[in-house]
């Protein structure tokens, strides 16, 4: 008879999600397990580079007050919506006590840049030599308090506390791909510690600016030219990189928690590692491997929900990876919704959860590379490589 206490383990219970293919688990359900789906893509408002715009969204069913999103830019408005959808989704939304109790732990980026302010500091820089003084003039008459040229990062989760009364400790996390994974494996190993009995984690980004299109252009990562599958970029024009807005919020808590409300539960969360290989010396095959088996994966076929970016190298990376394991049957979703930054790991749970949870695969979204599953998966697996730096993988398993 095993020893493990089952109270402690990590359950899913809330899916909040937004892409370009909607929002909810319903909808992104529907697109993903549709046959020959083809993407949303904007090729016009930021060409040479092609986005994954979102959807029409009705702010006004998730933040009531338009004082509230008035103050927010769309970054933080798109992730205070989507953690209240996860919210609902897991009935805490509205529940005061679970609000009060409930931790947070959020991946963020910098935030949204005030265009207008820099062009207004670059244009005023080409007349006047006393710069030092001229921005001291600029930040301390045009910004608003919450900004410092970009969002605090921390400001998110003050607005899903301020909105939807979720007052627990709070955490943010910075870091591209890498902050999605240390907030969802920094979550899941509070739960298990039994730190915390229900948190909030993941994460938004809002690509429908352009500088943050310039956060990944600056160092050659975006991909130019006629869009393509994830897969299919190597070697193509540019970078390979091709982003999305969107976002996507979990709900975890304890199993024994969970039970003792009566929620339904997705999946449970096993096993989360993470790593961060020295890629210029040719390190990051090494380091998926080992990620691999710090995972202890099941036998047998296991469907894999890949938040591959595209980007040459880590793509390539990743890609081989698959390929040494023929057990692997690999779905990189970003091939439909785009990149999302800090919600890519999240996302990819959330996915896998939902696959678990309705015993059945996703079809190929790129059937030039990807390999057919079939049956009811009982274990999915969720990887993100950053398409610049840090790795991780988690293992969702039915409840």
């Amino acid at each position: 008879m095993s020893s493990h206490d089952s109270s402690h383990d990590v359950v899913i219970t809330g899916i909040g999600l937004v892409s370009s293919l909607g929002e909810g688990p319903d909808a992104h359900w529907r697109k993903l397990t549709q046959p020959g789906f083809q993407p949303v893509l904007e090729a016009e408002r930021f060409a040479p580079y092609t986005i994954h715009p979102l959807p029409e969204i009705d702010w006004n069913l998730q933040i009531a007050k338009r004082g509230d999103q008035r103050q927010m830019e769309t970054w933080q408005r798109l992730g205070t919506y989507v953690a209240g959808l996860a919210l609902d989704d897991a009935g805490i939304k509205g529940n005061d006590e679970l609000c009060a109790t409930m931790d947070m732990v959020v991946a963020a980026g910098g935030g949204e840049r005030d265009e207008a302010v820099d062009a207004a500091i670059l244009a005023a820089s080409e007349s006047r030599n006393d710069r030092d003084v001229l921005l001291n003039e600029k930040l301390t008459t045009e910004l608003r308090p919450t900004l410092f040229l970009a969002q605090l990062s921390n400001l998110l989760a003050g607005n899903i506390s301020i909105v939807h009364k979720v007052t627990g400790s709070s955490r943010t996390f910075m870091g591209e791909e890498g902050a999605g994974v240390s907030a969802v494996e920094t979550a899941a190993a509070r739960i298990r510690s039994g730190q915390s009995t229900h948190v909030l984690v993941g994460g938004a980004f809002q690509t429908e600016h352009s500088d943050m299109l310039l956060g990944y252009e600056l160092a050659g990562y975006l991909h130019r030219g006629p869009w393509k599958p994830v897969w299919q970029r190597q070697g193509s024009e540019g970078g390979g990189v091709v982003t999305g807005s969107g976002g996507a919020f979990l709900v975890l808590e304890q199993r024994a928690h969970a039970k003792s409300r009566g929620r339904k539960i997705y999946a449970e969360l096993g096993p989360v590692v993470s790593g961060r290989a020295r890629r210029r010396r040719g390190e990051l095959n090494a380091e998926i491997a080992m990620l691999l088996k710090q995972a202890a994966l099941p036998d047998g076929e296991l469907l894999t929900i890949s938040a591959a970016s595209g980007a040459h190298a880590a793509t390539a990376a990743e890609k081989a990876s698959f390929d040494a394991n023929p057990a692997l049957a690999a779905r990189a979703f970003s091939t439909l919704t785009g990149h999302m930054k800090e919600a890519q790991f999240p996302f990819a749970v959330a996915l896998a959860a939902m696959a678990v949870d309705r015993k059945a695969g996703y079809p190929v979204f790129d059937a030039t590379v990807e390999r057919q599953f079939e049956g009811a998966p009982a274990t999915v697996l969720a990887t993100a490589i950053g398409y610049h730096q840090f790795e991780g993988l988690g293992l969702v398993k039915a409840a």
